[in-house]
């Protein structure tokens, strides 16, 4: 047998096993996956609690001001089931997008009529934009939340939650504009 065949099938072999190893990525997508059934889990468990707390909020012994409580915590909660849905919706996504970009093309979400482009990962930076776009949706829930709950005690205090608010239209307008123009700030390299 002549090397150069020994050492081709030694290469053949060491890049089919390196090629392989990519399976690995098969563990984070399992695991994203049952994290986000999990979230999904807790996050309708809180919104059945919530409902039925707000069944005491038609009581009409209810004072005005436990009535007021009631909205506002109900509101809070809401904000926080919100929160669950979407960190759930974001491990989601990111378990399609990387057996998309690892493992195999997810024959069923490219065909089909119940089809969506939404978890259609056709690479890194596909993957990246819309986990970030999940990912703001999550930090506004969060801002929005922090609202709710926030004394305003000064100008000052009130002139940096609307600053804060600027600067949340200001990251979705970026977002938009990036995503229907491409790169709002070119390079010239």
């Amino acid at each position: 047998m002549e090397p150069w065949v020994k050492r081709f099938d030694l290469e053949q072999i060491f890049e089919r096993g390196l090629w392989d190893t990519r399976l690995v990525v098969v563990l984070a997508v399992l695991v994203s996956a049952a994290l986000s059934f999990a979230m999904f889990y807790v996050a309708t468990v809180d919104a059945f609690y919530t409902i039925v707390h707000l069944f005491h909020y038609a009581d009409p012994s209810l004072a005005t001001e436990d009535k007021l409580a009631l909205r506002n915590s109900t509101v809070t909660h809401v904000v926080e089931v919100l929160d669950g849905f979407l960190l759930a919706t974001i491990l989601l996504i990111f378990a399609f997008g990387l057996y998309e970009l690892f493992i195999s093309k997810i024959d069923c979400a490219h065909e089909g009529e119940g089809a969506s482009n939404v978890l259609i990962i056709t690479n890194l930076d596909d993957l990246k934009n819309r986990l970030a776009k999940v990912i703001l949706l999550i930090l506004i829930v969060k801002f929005f939340e922090y609202g709710i709950n926030m004394k305003f005690t000064s100008p000052m205090d009130l002139l940096s939650f609307a600053a804060g608010i600027a600067l949340i239209g200001l990251a979705l307008f970026l977002s938009h504009k990036a995503e229907d123009h491409g790169p709002i700030f070119k390079s010239n390299h």
